[in-house]
């Protein structure tokens, strides 16, 4: 039987542009998959900073009594201003090493947060960050003129645990150094009693002396998804746009391509 010279010539034809096309494929799809991801991020984030700015501009209201607080959820109250009459025990606190922190740009240098427990006018306790005292001042007698014995009404903002990064060390009960604000395991390892599993934020009074710090929590989350987004999208359009090149290549051209 004669053999079709034109059907030997485009089966290898065919062959060689199926790989390179489902190669470029891969990658075009991958990419525009990359940036569609990346958009979609960018409009979470964008929510999320509005959420922030807005929970942290609200005037303070009451904080939650003690029924309501199972009810309350990380997604729905964390950040919320709240206000609460308290009293604290001067010297029992506990130190955590304060990692840099876009939400308090007031805050630089090593240092720690003095987490503390404070007695409501219900008898319920809660825990308190204080705020930040520097390097060198985390002994409770170097800002003991901070102490504020007796009560007096605060005003803060929730905060949910912290959760242990993989790099982050292990907590140090035995030095009083903690490397997470989570007031349910800083109250069991000092016998503190049964605390919430949130914190407060202090943003004021500031004490006598200036030390712990508190302060106001500010939104500064970085927002790059539109550039990633353009990134990932000008990838693709290269994949195209190479590929619709080496198509319209000469036959020859493209199977010197290849050999090489």
């Amino acid at each position: 039987m004669a053999t079709n010279p034109e059907r030997s010539r485009g089966a290898p034809r065919r062959v060689g542009i199926v790989i390179p096309s489902l190669f470029a494929l891969t990658l075009l799809g991958t990419f525009l998959a990359l940036g569609t991801w990346q958009v979609q991020r960018k409009a979470w984030k964008e929510q999320l900073i509005k959420s922030l700015e807005q929970r942290l501009s609200a005037p303070p209201t009451a904080l939650p009594g003690r029924d309501s607080w199972p009810a309350l959820t990380l997604g729905e109250h964390e950040f919320q201003r709240v206000k609460f009459i308290a009293a604290y025990a001067p010297g029992d606190e506990a130190l955590v090493y304060a990692a840099p922190t876009s939400l308090r740009p007031d805050v630089v240098g090593s240092g720690y947060w003095v987490l503390a427990r404070a007695k409501l006018p219900s008898g319920e306790q809660i825990v308190v960050n204080r705020g930040f005292v520097p390097e060198g001042s985390q002994q409770p007698s170097a800002h003991s003129d901070g102490e504020i014995a007796d009560p007096h009404e605060s005003v803060g903002v929730i905060r949910w645990s912290e959760e242990r990064g993989l790099f982050v060390p292990m907590d140090d009960p035995g030095r009083n150094l903690w490397f997470v604000r989570n007031p349910v395991a800083i109250a069991a390892a000092k016998g503190w009693g049964e605390v919430p599993p949130f914190y407060i934020d202090l943003e004021e009074p500031e004490p006598p002396g200036g030390l712990p710090r508190p302060g106001r929590l500010h939104v500064n989350l970085r927002n790059a998804h539109l550039q990633y987004a353009l990134t990932w999208y000008g990838l693709a359009l290269v994949v195209l746009v190479m590929f619709a090149g080496w198509v319209a290549a000469p036959h020859g051209a493209r199977r010197s391509d290849l050999r090489t």
